[in-house]
């Protein structure tokens, strides 16, 4: 049980490297969502359910879905800004 614990606690800091350091932001979004996962799993190791069904409602749930609508209004932006070339 300790080596499973290791290891999402080594994935959870590889998330947290990666979400910073990614280019392309909707591979951030996954990545963070990834983090929530694997923090729902940590909490539910330690026996704390609430915390767990919380962290997955809110964390990988609606703050995953208001990010996609974000970068989904942020890319429509982009394109009314560019100018058409013709």
């Amino acid at each position: 049980m300790i080596t499973f614990e290791i290891i999402l606690l080594i994935f959870l800091i590889i998330c947290a490297i990666a979400t910073c350091f990614a280019k392309n932001l909707f591979s951030t979004v996954l990545i963070f969502e990834s983090y929530s996962a694997i923090m729902c799993v940590i909490w539910l190791l330690l026996r704390s359910p609430d915390l767990a069904i919380t962290e997955a409602a809110v964390g990988a749930g609606v703050t995953g879905v208001l990010f996609y609508i974000t970068l989904k209004n942020v890319n429509k932006l982009k394109e009314e800004d560019e100018p058409d070339e013709e």
